[in-house]
């Protein structure tokens, strides 16, 4: 593999990457090692790792701190909080920037940003487990993951970790982030149950709706992501991931009934 592209100095547009983590260790130096030449600074929230997600975090260059977990958005603006410089790249740490990433910021960031632009959005590319790059037609998103923190933050919300710009304020990076948010099928279950319990006691739904919508949301997931997310590219592998997800709705909804409110 050649090496990444890097800077031939210091960029002019300082940036502190911010990543926030728990055992994290089999992926966080891949993330890390990701930014360097571009963020003048790698700061890591960490919530409590059992594994050397830490030790190799600092082994790598980046500097750490601790924050009990509370949710997501609290987490990235303690992060925000401890970042040295105004310009933040945020990154989950099962995420990393490609080649073709890399070389796009590092133009993008060799000049002054223009004033009207508070952020910039991205492309998040999804990657099945084992595999380095996405299958042909991947889902993704697109979320705002370099801005000014000055002018816009995350919202102080537990399941809520998205920065909302106008687009008249938005710039865009074409291309994608890498993202594998899963480890296996059972990381899958185990991360969407996590997250729909912090859904739950953060977000009320009526029971009627909800009631009716346990016999169909699952079939419509799927499809959702088997047909429209593509999911379908995927193989095997691509249909179990929709299905799993299509059942797991089930879950969600009977969490929203029963008013769970317990972390």
């Amino acid at each position: 593999m050649d090496a990444p592209t890097q800077p031939d100095r210091a960029l002019p547009v300082a940036v502190s990457c911010t990543i926030i983590a728990q055992n994290e260790a089999d992926r966080i130096v891949r993330c890390i090692e990701s930014v360097k030449g571009i963020a003048r600074e790698i700061v890591v929230i960490d919530s409590g790792s059992t594994d050397e997600t830490v030790a190799l975090a600092e082994r790598h260059g980046a500097v750490c701190h601790f924050n009990p977990w509370t949710g997501y958005g609290q987490q990235k603006r303690f992060a925000e909080d401890k970042a040295r410089h105004d310009w933040v790249l945020n990154l989950d740490a099962d995420e990393w920037l490609p080649e073709p990433v890399r070389a796009e910021l590092i133009d993008l960031l060799s000049r002054p940003i223009p004033p009207e632009i508070h952020g910039f959005a991205f492309t998040i590319s999804h990657v099945y487990p084992g595999h380095a790059r996405p299958r042909p037609l991947a889902d993704y998103h697109t979320y705002v993951r370099l801005y000014d923190k000055t002018r816009c933050r995350f919202p102080e919300s537990s399941v809520f970790d998205e920065i909302k710009l106008a687009p008249e304020h938005r710039g865009r990076v074409r291309a994608p982030v890498y993202h594998q948010s899963i480890r296996s099928l059972g990381h899958l279950i185990a991360k969407n149950k996590a997250y729909f319990r912090l859904q739950a006691r953060e977000v009320r739904k009526p029971r009627l709706p909800t009631l009716l919508r346990i016999f169909v949301e699952p079939v419509t997931t799927f499809l959702k992501y088997y047909l429209v997310r593509r999911h379908i590219t995927g193989g095997v592998y691509g249909f179990l991931v929709a299905s799993t997800i299509a059942g797991l709705r089930t879950y969600r909804l009977a969490l929203f009934l029963k008013g769970r409110r317990e972390p």
